[in-house]
């Protein structure tokens, strides 16, 4: 008899649940086999409920490489920018360290360059893409219930919401839920980073002319012990501004948690909740933490006048695992969280999405092809068999992601230590950043060699 595709619930509409979904529907047409059901729960209740943040590069061979199974490269295209990757890594005093970034744009596109775009713009084509009614919004979970100890015990999980609603039962539930998710237990390390999101409001080149002359459509990015600016050419003519500082190690924190978080910012002396102008002033006068950085550096806060969101910066443990569960898997932060140091939270994200919609749906395959065979006609060992092959599909995909993400969490970590924690940066540390990311891809025999030639590099750079 016909199985039935199964029921598959994402929790969290970002790019990486909302990628899944994409590829679990558009690789099932592919293979000319019926789809599973889809549904994700979302706790926001609406695509722009808040900022969604700045830009993004995307990789060939993660994220590119994901759009491109999802059948969204060409949409991808008419929004991504082959100028904003062209990167300036300065002091406070915009002394240059380092840049990136090809300059002549044909040279990008055929040397496979890392594309940028707004990851609103992102989120909105990929949602765009799935049928109408596939998310749910304000839908915030509570907890995900195992129905084997119900009464009468029904197979899968069932969602309950925080408005008490159930709904259920999913063959698979799976965590996209970012950094504070209801689908993991373990709650994320807190990095001892306070982040205030900032924007200045397009145009930006007539409101802050010298500020978008500076960054020149592309990325700057300004470290001192301690201290991190970052100024980000968005699609929308404004500039994106992060203003970032370690918490000072007498700040005692007892958990990870939000509360910890508003401790924090009651006690702060340059942030004042009610009054943006204030806080923006605070972090450039005397006693702010980018009094002493460049005119244009403080300029750039002090223009960025659209939002002031505060935040702090969270990871889950490099390595982080979980004992396997069936029926249950994590995919993107809520999976291996990260600061952004590295650049490769969301590449990882969607590659995570990319390989397991491609092993669901070649289990899906693999059960069709079974059901053409006529090998049974028992409706319970279907459903076993079923069962067995999406569990397998999803064990296939843990054990394929661990290794993968811890590579790129430790090099995250390398990075936000080197940055933010190491006195002297970015000065002290740019050789070895760059050699880090150099050999992320390269086989081990050549990490000697790479990290050899970039400190002469800049070894003969200081001599210059």
């Amino acid at each position: 008899m016909t199985p039935q595709p199964p029921k598959i619930a994402i929790i969290g509409a970002g790019p990486t649940g909302c990628m899944l979904a994409r590829l679990l529907l558009h690789l099932s047409s592919e293979a000319d086999i019926p789809p599973p059901t889809v549904h994700i729960f979302e706790s926001e209740p609406s695509p722009n409920y808040r900022s969604q943040g700045g830009t993004l590069d995307l990789h060939p061979k993660t994220g590119l490489a994901a759009l491109q199974a999802a059948g969204l490269f060409d949409k991808f295209l008419d929004h991504a920018r082959y100028d904003g990757d062209a990167l300036q890594v300065t002091d406070k005093n915009l002394q240059v360290i380092g840049v990136g970034g090809a300059t002549n744009k044909i040279a990008k596109r055929v040397s496979g360059a890392r594309p940028e775009i707004d990851r609103a713009d992102l989120r909105r084509i990929i949602t765009s893409s799935l049928p109408t009614g596939t998310i749910r919004w304000s839908k915030r979970l509570k907890q995900i219930l195992n129905n084997s100890s119900s009464s009468p015990p029904t197979a899968g999980k069932s969602l309950e919401f925080t408005n008490d609603q159930v709904v259920g039962p999913y063959n698979l539930v799976i965590g996209a839920d970012g950094a504070w998710s209801k689908t993991r237990i373990s709650s994320p390390i807190f990095c001892k980073i306070a982040l205030l999101d900032l924007s200045i409001p397009p145009p930006a080149k007539d409101s802050a002319p010298e500020v978008y002359d500076l960054i020149n459509k592309g990325n700057l990015f300004a470290y001192s012990t301690g201290g991190f600016v970052s100024v980000q050419t968005m699609g929308d003519g404004s500039i994106n501004v992060y203003a970032q500082w370690a918490i000072p190690s007498s700040f005692q924190t007892a958990s990870s948690s939000h509360e910890e978080e508003d401790r924090y910012w009651e006690s702060c002396p340059w942030y004042f909740p009610h009054d943006p102008d204030k806080t923006r002033e605070a972090l450039v006068a005397k006693g702010g933490p980018f009094a002493d950085w460049h005119p244009l550096l403080k300029e750039a806060i002090l223009k960025a006048t659209d939002r002031c969101t505060p935040t702090m910066l969270y990871q889950l443990p490099v390595g982080f695992k979980w004992d396997h569960q069936e029926g249950v898997t994590l995919i993107g932060d809520a999976a291996h969280l990260m600061t952004p140091y590295a650049g490769e939270g969301v590449n990882v994200g969607l590659m995570d999405a990319l390989v397991l919609g491609r092993n669901i749906v070649a289990a899906l395959r693999q059960e069709q092809e079974r059901e053409q065979d006529n090998t049974t006609e028992d409706e319970e060992e279907e459903k076993i068999v079923t069962r067995g092959l999406l569990d397998k599909a999803v064990t296939d995909y843990e054990n394929e992601m661990w290794p993968r993400a811890e590579k790129i969490a430790r090099l995250t970590d390398d990075l936000k230590q080197l940055w933010m924690f190491t006195e002297g940066s970015p000065g002290s540390v740019i050789a070895t950043t760059t050699s880090l990311h150099a050999m992320k891809d390269a086989h081990w025999v050549w990490h000697p060699l790479i990290w050899a030639c970039v400190h002469v590099y800049f070894w003969g750079r200081r001599l210059i």
